[in-house]
């Protein structure tokens, strides 16, 4: 069980709580802030004389529209409903469950004045896996993500649809499986359910997640090939990364090192000087992604630690502000570039491939014994060359672009959901470059025999070759190709 509190959540606790399917509660310091905030509110509204954003007027240009007090519970619950207008491809249901937590803990902190009922049944949903349908178009990443938002939302208040036991559904048929009943949304609560960065930030964290494990990956992929390849040592020696110290550098060689240990082809005589870029370079590449998931990874760790919706209630100062916490420029930049460090895992990986298949240092032109009759490996290198060519066009960074949207009071949007998105989509792109650069790896080292490679590649190798075979003749890639993405996913990467 993890209880939602004020204490730091950090991205390996995050990853616990999913990997271990955890279910979360509401701590006491969570509970007390939530009530104070809330009834803090309610007593403002009694003496204030004067209007308050998305409290007591519209919402957008609409703020100097005045609502009566009757009216400001309908208020909430329509804001929510017209707000549900996303399209496209839906979130998966990882990502969904993140952004749950993530509201909730935003919540959490008291500066946002939903009542206790709201937050509770919001864990209640991620307890019971029931995951709202949110679809991936529609937030501009300003005024929060507001239409991603809403759909995850609707269900509060008995409408839209989840994904329950394998089932999309209508959620007020599950609400009434459990005997819930729809929330009344008071004052405010509208706004505190969909401004916010959640949408993004649950792409992030997932993204996160993935990419740490694949940079880890790549080493070890990119040592098999080097070894493959007859490649040389010496770019990985720690004397050269002491006088160019980049933390992720020095931390690449002296994995490869590790990783390395005890190969009898490492160790052999070269007869050639050095190596390509794309073997000699590898620790300054890998080691310059590793440094931006470092520094991604203490952005998203502050801004899931933060109350990112709008007005912010403060009841110990007497004071409710309207700002721009909901903006998602602090974290759309370092998502864009995140993409473009990530990609170049791949491209780096994919030049690799090239390299072994082309008949280079005594090993046979794609990879197999008669090419001609065979293609061999000619293909999956096309494959690799696709997406990374792919990946160049979803690196354009999102955040760079703004269009101005109600009636131009929100002139300017950081367009961080696209930042998002579009950086799952690269993820899942290197993670198939590097399953094709195993592929062919493991295949190229097999005509290095009787020499082997180090005892931690071996056993890669032996794993790998539970559900990849060593090639013959031309036989169905694809479906070898998807084994080995699915070997890189299910497995830690030796040497963590």
């Amino acid at each position: 069980m993890h209880y939602i509190s004020h204490v730091h959540l950090s991205l390996e606790r995050l990853q616990q709580i999913i990997d271990n399917h955890e279910k979360i509660a509401l701590s006491g310091e969570a509970i007390a802030a939530i009530e104070k905030c809330r009834r803090y509110l309610d007593s403002k509204m009694k003496e204030m004389d004067h209007p308050l954003y998305g409290i007591t007027t519209g919402f957008g240009s609409l703020y100097n529209v005045s609502i009566p007090e009757e009216d400001l519970s309908q208020l909430q619950h329509n804001l929510v409903m017209s707000h549900a207008c996303g399209t496209g491809e839906t979130v998966r249901p990882e990502i969904v469950k993140l952004m749950l937590l993530l509201k909730v803990q935003c919540l959490s902190y008291g500066h946002s004045g939903a009542q206790l009922v709201t937050v509770q049944r919001l864990v209640d949903m991620f307890n019971n896996d029931i995951l709202p349908i949110v679809y991936q178009q529609g937030s501009l990443g300003a005024s929060g993500d507001l239409a991603p938002l809403a759909h995850m939302c609707l269900p509060l208040i008995g409408m839209g649809e989840v994904l329950y036991k394998g089932e999309v559904r209508q959620a007020a048929d599950v609400w009434e499986e459990f005997g819930w009943k729809p929330i009344k949304l008071l004052s405010k609560e509208g706004l505190a359910l969909l401004n916010g960065t959640q949408f993004m930030s649950a792409h992030a964290i997932w993204s996160l997640i993935r990419a740490k494990r694949l940079s880890k990956w790549a080493d070890v992929i990119g040592a098999l090939s080097l070894d493959a390849y007859d490649g040389r040592i010496e770019p990985f020696l720690p004397l050269t990364h002491r006088i160019r110290p980049h933390v992720g550098q020095i931390d690449t060689g002296e994995r490869f090192m590790r990783l390395l240990e005890g190969s009898e082809l490492i160790n052999r005589a070269k007869e050639h000087v050095q190596d390509p870029y794309s073997f000699r370079c590898i620790p300054q590449v890998h080691g310059a992604v590793k440094d931006n998931l470092r520094y991604v990874t203490s952005v998203i760790e502050n801004e899931i630690n933060s109350t990112t919706d709008n007005p912010n209630i403060f009841p110990d100062e007497d004071m409710i502000i309207s700002a721009g916490n909901f903006h998602g420029e602090p974290i759309a930049i370092p998502m864009d570039a995140m993409a473009v460090a990530l990609s170049e895992l791949a491209s780096i990986s994919e030049r690799r491939v090239y390299l072994l298949v082309h008949g280079y240092r005594d090993l046979p032109k794609y990879l197999v014994a008669k090419p001609g009759l065979n293609s061999g490996f000619m293909i999956p290198q096309y494959t690799a060359a696709s997406i990374v060519s792919q990946n160049k066009g979803l690196c354009w960074p999102a955040s760079c672009d703004s269009v101005p949207s109600s009636n131009g009071q929100e002139d300017h949007v950081s367009m961080g959901a696209n930042s998002a998105t579009k950086l799952v989509r690269v993820i899942d792109n290197v993670e198939t470059v590097l399953a094709i650069e195993l592929f062919n790896a493991a295949q190229a080292l097999e005509f290095r025999r009787p020499l082997k490679s180090s005892p931690i590649l071996e056993s890669v190798v032996a794993g790998l070759r539970k559900t990849v075979p060593f090639i013959e003749e031309d036989t169905y890639m694809h479906p070898l190709i998807m084994n080995a993405a699915a070997y890189i996913r299910e497995n830690r990467a030796p040497i963590e």
